[in-house]
């Protein structure tokens, strides 16, 4: 499912968004509907105009795995974006996986191995958001709030998929620092004196990858 422009959507609308990704089902009425497996949630944010929209809850937020930013395209997409507004008709959508593969790849990624050491680094990352001091960072004062375990887990998750893309069966640091970033920067939340500094919680989450030790 595909939400456009998220921040839009009232109350109301976030929280049949927020039952239909946590308990997977939606309700209507009396009558529950269970949503079919493979079920994902994408979704967009306008980060610039902030007119006539609601702010995220933390509890909805926390539930996305990533947060990807997505700049402005290159020269040479940006070309491919006109040649493609002038086709008269768009090209034809072709299936790309079954619903067979698509579950058997997540089945799959449980078995990229993920070291002890691994482990540690993860929870070193995200103990750092809550507990800035014990790694030497002077971050406490940015930070109102750290991340989640859905964070610790999603992490792992995603380095494990990172990893199985590029075919190999175990997990380097590097992938996990590779979506780290995307996993933290919206499960971050910065206190009164970072913001008005302009330090958010990508730029708290980015100097703790860089200071935070790599096994």
């Amino acid at each position: 499912m595909l939400a456009d422009e998220i921040n839009r959507a009232p109350a109301k609308v976030q929280s049949a968004l927020l039952e239909a990704m946590q308990e997977k089902q939606v309700t209507l009425g009396d009558d529950t509907h269970p949503l079919e497996e493979p079920f994902l949630v994408l979704a967009t944010q306008n980060p610039v105009e902030q007119e006539g929209t609601y702010p995220l809850p933390e509890a909805q937020s926390d539930r996305f795995m990533l947060k990807v930013r997505v700049n402005y395209p290159e020269r040479g997409e940006e070309k491919e974006i006109l040649r493609r507004a002038g086709l008269s008709s768009l090209p034809e959508l072709k299936p790309q996986a079954t619903r067979e593969q698509v579950m058997a790849a997540r089945e799959a990624l449980a078995g990229v191995y993920v070291d002890d050491k691994i482990q540690e680094y993860v929870l070193d990352l995200v103990s750092a958001t809550r507990r800035p001091k014990d790694f030497g960072l002077s971050l406490e004062h940015l930070i109102a709030f750290g991340a989640s375990p859905r964070a610790t887990l999603f992490m792992v998750r995603g380095a494990q998929a990172f990893a199985m893309l590029r075919a190999r069966p175990y997990v380097l640091p590097d992938n996990v620092k590779a979506v780290a970033l995307d996993v933290l920067r919206h499960r971050i939340q910065v206190s009164y004196e970072a913001e008005a500094e302009g330090v958010n919680g990508e730029e708290v989450a980015r100097r703790i990858l860089e200071q935070v030790r790599v096994p």
